[in-house]
């Protein structure tokens, strides 16, 4: 259960501010398209550009991984990955694949919807039996992390078990979901594989409505009541080694579990999909903690109670796992407009403001009842009250977010809805102007171009490009770059239309 933030954002430090990006790539050449073209061509002419060259060279059978040395020859997810891998979880595959489809949407050209639909197809290949997605797919059958795929060409031996960590087969799901409609419903690999996704998701959804990290088959249903805090010592007792198979809602997995159904329910219009969001809604007001303590935890037990997972994520009340709670049930009130769904987060604003760090804020874990922060010791991960020997691979505070969470519970409070936000044309030309300027084409052919990112550390374990080992602000191939700014142009396109 990496966190649902630090797969990427951690190495990538280019793609927080499109402004930054002009910094770091200084030397890149700009596109070939004349300067006095028309900005909708020369964006246009980028985005083709960019998609030969990703599509064209990047990809392994349609699909990706995260990061790429400048040669791509090395290639990487949250680890190394093989020649013939590829990675579900985002920014892999379905990240790309949704910056392609909107690229179509904007400009029409047949182009990015085949390196959508090829991006699709790796997805499908990659579909376990159980009916979702691990974190990656290996095209080769003998390889040691091919899985049990749906088609018959993994491993025997390998993986079943569709995960919902880390927003894999969700982010799946999404976009097939939108590429089905968009190809109308009629691909024949396509909608099949997308049916079998969804009922396999609703058929991991417990009778209270949560759902465990991950599933090979329908869950096994349990008894239905609220939460509480354990009455055994719970720093010691009660570890239960499968927890994946509890209530989860570590890394985000509410929101990107109820932002999946709610696609579902927009594209196909069924109104099985809008039942499971609110059930989910409902498992929410169950898991809040009772005070002095009215936050979530990240997973429970089926006494629903804070239980463990890893030897470094304890039973607590969670800073991160509360936030996404609040904006979950902001989406399920929206969608039902019932506002037992609202009037639960008041008490969990309140907690959260007043367990701010004094830095403004929050930890990830807050002991049981007492609420004081709680951190794990580097070396032998005992639990502590200190926070100056921390691990360093898993993040143990995160920003509270509060400020915003209470603008928009006021605007549901008042309005019923959020109002969506829309970048001005004036910002979106500046985005796209600085996007278009950045696009690298040095050592490519004519018709290609990309943009490089820069590595906060080590992107690689060896030399890359003839670089010392060690070196830092190495210039890589990004997914995510890729797909932000894909997305951010058509942004751009479509608005300048409109105008």
């Amino acid at each position: 259960m990496f966190t649902r933030f630090a797969a990427v954002l951690l190495f990538v430090s280019t793609v927080s501010s499109l402004p930054r990006l002009a910094a770091a790539q200084t030397d890149a050449a700009t596109t070939a398209a004349p300067q006095g073209d028309d900005l909708r061509d020369r964006v246009v002419d980028a985005m083709r550009r960019a998609t030969r060259y990703f599509h064209g060279e990047v990809a392994v059978r349609g699909g990706y991984v995260y990061t790429y040395s400048l040669d791509l020859q090395r290639r990487r997810g949250e680890g190394d990955a093989t020649p013939t891998e590829i990675w579900v979880q985002p920014p892999g595959t379905p990240t790309v694949g949704e910056a392609y489809l909107a690229a179509f949407e904007a400009t029409g050209d047949a182009q990015f919807l085949t390196a959508a639909k090829d991006a699709a197809t790796a997805l499908i290949h990659g579909q376990l039996e159980s009916g979702g997605w691990a974190d990656r797919v290996d095209f080769d059958p003998r390889g040691e992390r091919a899985d049990r795929y749906r088609n018959g060409q993994g491993r025997a031996k390998g993986r079943n078990y569709s995960t919902l960590d880390d927003d894999k087969t969700q982010s799946a799901l999404r976009f097939l979901m939108r590429l089905d409609r968009t190809l109308q419903f009629a691909d024949p690999q396509l909608h099949p594989s997308v049916q079998v996704a969804l009922d396999a998701l609703l058929a991991a959804q417990f009778p209270n409505g949560g759902f465990p990290q991950g599933f090979k088959a329908p869950v096994t249903p349990q008894p239905v009541i609220r939460a509480s805090y354990p009455d055994y010592e719970w720093r010691t007792e009660n570890r239960i080694k499968e927890y994946w198979d509890l209530y989860t809602l570590n890394d985000g997995l509410a929101g990107t579990v109820a932002e999946t159904l709610d696609v579902a329910h927009e594209v196909y219009g069924d109104a099985k999909y809008e039942a499971a969001i609110k059930r989910l809604g409902d498992f929410l007001l169950l898991a809040q903690m009772p005070p002095p303590q009215p936050g979530w935890a990240q997973q429970y037990d089926f006494q629903m109670r804070p239980a463990w997972a890893r030897k470094f994520e304890p039973p607590a009340v969670t800073g991160g796992e509360t936030r996404d709670a609040i904006e979950t049930l902001m989406l399920v009130f929206q969608r039902t407009q019932d506002r037992k769904y609202l009037d639960a987060i008041p008490p969990a604003l309140e907690w959260l403001k007043r367990s701010e760090l004094p830095d403004g804020q929050v930890a990830r874990f807050y002991e049981l009842r007492t609420n004081r922060p709680l951190y794990l010791t580097k070396d032998d991960y005992r639990l502590t009250y200190d926070d100056d020997n921390l691990p360093t691979h898993y993040g143990f505070k995160l920003d509270s977010a509060v400020e915003r969470l209470e603008k928009q519970y006021r605007e549901l409070s008042e309005t019923g809805r959020l109002k969506r936000s829309v970048s001005n044309l004036k910002t979106l030309t500046r985005d796209a102007e600085a996007i278009v300027s950045q696009l690298d084409d040095q050592g490519l052919p004519a018709d290609q171009g990309r943009w490089l990112a820069t590595s906060s550390r080590k992107p690689f374990p060896r030399n890359v490009d003839g670089g010392k080992t060690g070196d830092r602000d190495k210039a890589i191939v990004s997914s995510e770059l890729f797909a932000k700014n894909m997305r951010r142009l058509s942004e751009y396109l479509i608005a300048a239309k409109g105008r």
